[in-house]
Formats: structure tokens, C-alpha cells, sequence
């Protein structure tokens, strides 16, 4: 058989025809692969930010009491739902209650004292009358006893009055200068006394007298700490860590346990520093959670970026002044909002791990907040009763000892160590 019989194809520079087939299919299907990625990069991925260091969080409201005491009740435990309002711990109420008696008869008897004080101007302002009077009446006999004087002495010289009465009409005169400097001295002691006394009360009435005032704050700070003795939740939420006891003797400030509102959470997503170029407040973003897989998808929203690197704020921020230095690559957290009724759908918990998309297609955002917030980040109203019943029973007390205790007693509830709050 002759060599060109036995020898296959080839070209010119002797690559087999298929093989270059081949060559060129795979090195078409880099460039359509490599195209459609770059166009997809272009058109799509390059518009998002992806990250997994993402956290839910959520308002954890630590529940401490106010005034120490000795555990009595523990109305919920760990796991349980409580809506704002609800008992969770009760003190003993003994020794509140008691100064909360003793404030109040504090109160009335300084209330009846000041409605003497007032008693008292009149009383003085009748006593400053009858000082004048005795004043004319003193100066009425110094006139007479001038007149004697006057109408003796001439005849004193002629022998028609007799020196022994003479001197009789003298001796009078002086006696009744004598009581008119006493009247008139009565009348400026008077006269003083009842300035004294009303410096005490002029310019108030008996309701805004200071000592009325003060013995009205003392049954406030009494009434409150007896209302305080129960423990009631700030806020809907769910019960963690309860550490209290009964029988537990707590202090003011003590951790008891905490309330997570997990109906109201959000996702802070700590970013790399180099993906922070095209995040804006507002930009749109979409989450997964772990504990649900990719099934479960949630929207929300940029809220905000943080003020500075997760390790700017720790504990024991990083020494980069020294030496022995390696640049590490810092994130910043990015709060993000999530859809109320997505998370009533698929209930998260605080800490659970997220997987973060977010658009940042969109550049008309603000990077940072430009104005500041105008309506409360949080706030409840369960203790606004508080102060109102206890003004309400200051004025009952008030009331009772000026007489007018029938319609203070119409209005006002008697106190009592069952909180009467109403929920947020």
C-alpha cells in the first residue's frame, strides 16, 4: 500500500479537519458564553449587591422594676405572647402601701393647717380693728385729760385750784399718754402679725400652697411606687430570658426578662466597604432566611447605613497604629425594612441568619438621612394613667378636707395595687 493511501487528512499545517472543527465549536461556545455573561453583568448582576453576613434584628425591651421589693407573681414565662398592659411581675405591696397612708394623712393635715393660716388673716385683720379702736378711744382721754390740764393751770397762779389738783389732773394726763402708747404699740404688733401671716398666704390659694404642693408630691412619689410594685409589658412582644424568681428580693434596675417584638423586626446587613459605592437609602431588596430555604423570599427596603464599621463601635476597637499591621477589608452594617405581612406569614426570631439582594439600579437616594426623624423611632402609653391618677387622688384628698369631698369622691378611684393601664 503506498504512503498516500495510509496517511489521513490533513491541512496545511497539519491539524486533523475535525479536531479543528471541534477547536473552533468550543472556543464559539467561550465567546457566546462569555458574551452572555458579560451582558448579563452588564445588564443585570452589576445592579445588585449580595451579601450573607445578615442578621434579623428587633426591639429587645429588658423589663426591670422601678422600686424594689420582694417577688410575689410572675405572670408570664419564656415563649409566652403578651400584649402591652399585661401584668408580668407583681412586688409586695406592703410597705408602699403604708407610705402611701402616711402621705395621704400627711396631706390632709397640711391642708386643714393652711386653711388656718388663711382663718388666721381674718382673725388678725378683726383684732387690727379693735387695736383702733382702743387707739381713739386712748387718744380720747388724752384729749380730756389735756383739757383738765389746760383749764387748771391758769387757775392754779390765783389760788381758785388747789395744788393737789393740780397735780391729780397732771397725774392723769401722763396715765393716759401712757395707755395710748400702749394701744398704739398693740396695733403695730397686730399690724405686724398679720403681715406675717399673710406673706404666708398672699399670691396662692390653699389648693396651690407650697406646703399644700409639697405634701401633694410627697403622695404622687407614693402613689406611683405603689402602682409600680406591679410590672407591666411597655410593649406587645414575646417573653426571653426571665431570671426572676419568687421569693427574689430585686432592686431597682434588676433584669427580670425581655421582650422581643417580633411582629416589628428588621435585617442589618453588614456590607464590605467596597460595596457601599451604589447603596442608597430606599433602594429595594429581597431576603432569604436559612430556617426557610430559598422557598420563602421577603422584600424590603434600604432604612439606612450605619454611622461607622462594626469595628469602630466593638469593645475592644482594632489598634491599627502599630507595626505589625494587615489591611482588613471593613463592613458596614445597612439596615433593611421588611414587609409586615411577609414576616406575619413566616415569623422570624431575632438573630437568625439572612441572605441579602439588594437593587441598587436606582441612584436617587440619599447615602445618609438628610433630615432629622420627626415622630418617635418608639413609645408606648401604658404608664400614662399613672400620673393622672395620682393627680386625681391628690385633688380627692384636697377636696375631702375643704369640704368638698362629695364630688372629688364621684371622680376619682380609690388607690389600689392593680395597675388599671391600657394597652399601647
Amino acid at each position: 500500500m503506498s504512503n498516500a493511501a495510509s496517511t489521513p487528512n490533513t491541512d496545511n499545517a497539519g491539524t486533523p479537519p475535525a479536531r479543528k472543527k471541534g477547536l473552533t465549536a468550543v472556543a464559539a461556545v467561550v465567546l457566546l458564553g462569555g458574551a452572555a455573561y458579560g451582558a448579563y453583568y452588564y445588564l443585570v448582576a452589576n445592579h445588585y449587591e449580595h451579601t450573607d453576613n445578615a442578621y434579623v434584628a428587633a426591639n429587645v425591651v429588658q423589663v426591670t422594676p422601678q422600686v424594689g421589693g420582694t417577688v410575689v407573681s410572675i405572670g408570664a414565662d419564656d415563649t409566652d405572647k403578651v400584649k402591652a398592659g399585661q401584668v408580668l411581675v407583681k412586688l409586695d405591696a406592703a410597705d408602699a402601701q403604708v407610705a402611701l397612708d402616711q402621705a395621704q394623712a400627711q396631706l390632709a393635715q397640711t391642708v386643714r393647717e393652711v386653711r388656718t393660716l388663711f382663718a388666721n388673716n381674718a382673725s388678725l385683720s378683726a383684732q387690727i380693728q379693735l387695736r383702733q379702736a382702743d387707739v381713739s378711744k386712748a387718744q380720747n382721754e388724752v384729749s380730756r385729760a389735756q383739757d383738765d390740764v389746760n383749764r387748771r393751770t391758769p387757775l392754779l397762779a390765783t389760788g381758785a385750784v388747789g395744788k393737789e389738783e393740780y397735780n391729780h389732773a397732771t397725774s392723769q394726763l401722763a396715765s393716759a399718754r401712757s395707755a395710748l402708747a400702749a394701744t398704739e404699740s398693740a396695733l403695730s404688733a397686730a399690724r405686724e402679725q398679720l403681715s406675717s401671716n399673710q406673706s404666708l398666704t398672699e399670691g396662692t390659694s390653699v389648693e396651690q400652697h407650697p406646703n399644700v404642693a409639697r405634701a401633694a408630691g410627697r403622695v404622687r412619689e407614693a402613689y406611683l411606687a405603689l402602682k409600680r410594685v406591679a410590672l407591666v409589658a411597655p410593649v406587645d412582644g414575646y417573653v426571653a430570658k426571665r431570671s426572676v424568681q419568687l421569693g427574689q428580693r430585686v432592686q431597682a434596675g434588676t433584669p427580670m426578662m425581655a421582650l422581643v417584638t417580633l411582629d416589628q423586626p428588621w435585617v442589618d446587613a453588614n456590607f464590605k466597604e467596597s460595596q457601599l459605592q451604589r447603596v442608597r437609602i430606599g433602594q429595594s431588596a429581597t431576603l432569604t432566611a436559612d430556617v426557610y430555604g430559598k422557598k420563602v423570599v421577603y422584600h424590603g427596603k434600604v432604612l439606612g447605613l450605619g454611622a461607622g464599621t462594626g469595628a469602630a463601635f466593638s469593645l475592644l476597637p482594632a489598634q491599627n497604629a502599630t507595626g505589625n499591621w494587615i489591611k482588613i477589608v471593613q463592613r458596614v452594617p445597612v439596615r433593611l425594612s421588611l414587609q409586615p405581612d411577609e414576616v406575619k406569614a413566616n415569623p422570624l426570631r431575632v438573630g437568625l441568619s439572612m441572605e441579602v439582594e439588594v437593587d441598587v439600579a436606582d441612584q436617587g437616594g440619599a447615602v445618609l438621612a438628610q433630615a432629622p426623624r420627626t415622630e418617635a423611632a418608639a413609645q408606648t402609653t401604658v404608664f400614662d394613667n399613672l400620673q393622672v391618677d395620682a393627680d386625681a387622688l391628690v385633688k380627692r384628698i384636697i377636696d375631702s378636707n375643704l369640704g368638698r369631698a362629695s364630688h372629688a369622691q364621684a371622680t376619682v378611684p380609690a388607690a389600689s395595687t392593680t395597675p388599671a393601664h391600657k394597652g399601647a
